[in-house]
């Protein structure tokens, strides 16, 4: 199971119209502990940043999976609640589970989130679904595990 941590990025960028902004902007990355975090976002980035940045936060997030939507540049988290029935009292025990869904818009969110979970045997609620300001998401290179 990956765990997620979301760093934020400031940095100056050059806008489309050629003039340069400072930013803030927030990235998730698989990593183990905050110092691997650190060093992957500081990795990741190097090659779209020049000049002086820095690492402004890092966060341990509670995203337990991602529905990776290849070519959509949104990220849109879903909190969704698994219904299970407590046997001994006979009723019912909602769990939240956070799950991130790359889409190109809400319509695609939802459509994303369901087919994504579309196998599973668990009954579920979706509780909310709001878009992020998640700019990229970056994986664990399984590359270098095999």
């Amino acid at each position: 199971m990956a765990l997620w941590f979301e760093c934020k990025v400031r940095y100056d960028k050059t806008q489309e119209d050629g003039s340069v902004k400072k930013v803030n902007e927030p990235y998730l990355v698989d990593a183990l502990t905050f110092t691997e975090a650190e060093a992957r976002i500081i990795e990741e980035m190097k090659p779209f940043i020049s000049g002086e940045y820095s690492i402004s936060s890092e966060k341990k997030t509670r995203i337990s999976e991602i529905f990776f939507n290849e070519g959509a540049d949104r990220y849109y988290l879903v909190k969704v609640n698994f219904i299970t029935m407590d046997e001994n009292s006979k009723t019912e025990k909602k769990t939240v589970s956070q799950i991130l869904v790359q889409a190109y818009d809400f319509e695609d969110a939802v459509a994303k989130f369901k087919e994504g979970m579309k196998g599973t045997m668990a009954d579920y609620e979706i509780a909310s679904i709001a878009e992020t300001m998640i700019m990229d998401v970056f994986t664990a290179n399984l590359a270098t595990e095999e």
